[in-house]
């Protein structure tokens, strides 16, 4: 009974590392698929490393890495990289309530620093000329997703107001600033973001039980070093 059920844990293991790689490398495709089509580097000019693309290729590339390492460790029955597994999912689990504790606790710094950062890439296209850059687009696709239109608003384009700002009938000096569209935006989601870090969060503490029951079945049944 007990050899079935260790069997089941070992093959559970397999098949739900093996959807968790194939969900890492689709991550890792759009990844470098936003990263080749999209350059949101004009909105905000120093935190251009940390671009949804950038962030969906780290995402990708952890996943992969992750995922791969508990299906070789339960499909081997290896020891070493069962805990290697168990070590790292710990470790991002760290990772992640840290940050969620940080972006909570320094909530009203973070606005101010992306609001500076903004400025700084509107400010940045407004000195070269439209015609001869890129750059507008990615204002353009922020102000009309989110229905906005400025930093703060209007008035921060001068008398050159985009087009992006305007849906007939227009009145962009009616429209909100994107910054604070984009703190609408984060409160509206904020119950699925913090539900989707929750769920994450038990997922990896259910594959650290999981690898650890493994672990300590090969532990005493000697078979720590099978290839």
């Amino acid at each position: 009974m007990a050899q079935g059920c260790l069997k089941c844990l070992k093959y559970t293991m397999c098949a739900a590392n093996f959807l968790c790689f194939i969900c890492g490398v689709a991550v890792l495709g759009f990844g470098v698929y936003m990263t080749i089509n999209f350059r949101m580097t004009a909105l905000t000019p120093s935190l251009a490393q940390l671009s949804i693309s950038n962030i969906l290729l780290i995402t990708g590339i952890v996943i992969t890495c992750v995922s791969f390492l508990g299906f070789l460790g339960a499909l081997k029955e290896n020891r070493c990289l069962l805990l290697m597994f168990f070590l790292m999912l710990f470790f991002l689990m760290l990772v992640e309530l840290t940050v969620a504790c940080l972006l909570l606790m320094y909530e009203g710094q973070i606005g101010e620093w992306v609001t500076k950062d903004l400025e700084e890439g509107l400010k940045n296209v407004k000195e070269k000329p439209r015609n001869s850059t890129a750059l507008m687009y990615d204002w353009d696709v922020l102000q009309e997703r989110l229905h906005c239109c400025g930093v703060r608003n209007a008035t921060d384009w001068g008398d050159d107001v985009p087009k992006s700002c305007c849906v007939k009938p227009c009145d962009p000096y009616s429209k909100k600033g994107c910054v604070d569209q984009m703190k609408t935006f984060f409160e509206e989601n904020f119950l699925h973001t913090g539900i989707s870090v929750i769920v994450l969060c038990i997922i990896e503490v259910l594959g650290m039980c999981f690898a650890m029951t493994l672990f300590c079945h090969i532990n005493r049944s000697g078979l720590g070093y099978k290839l």
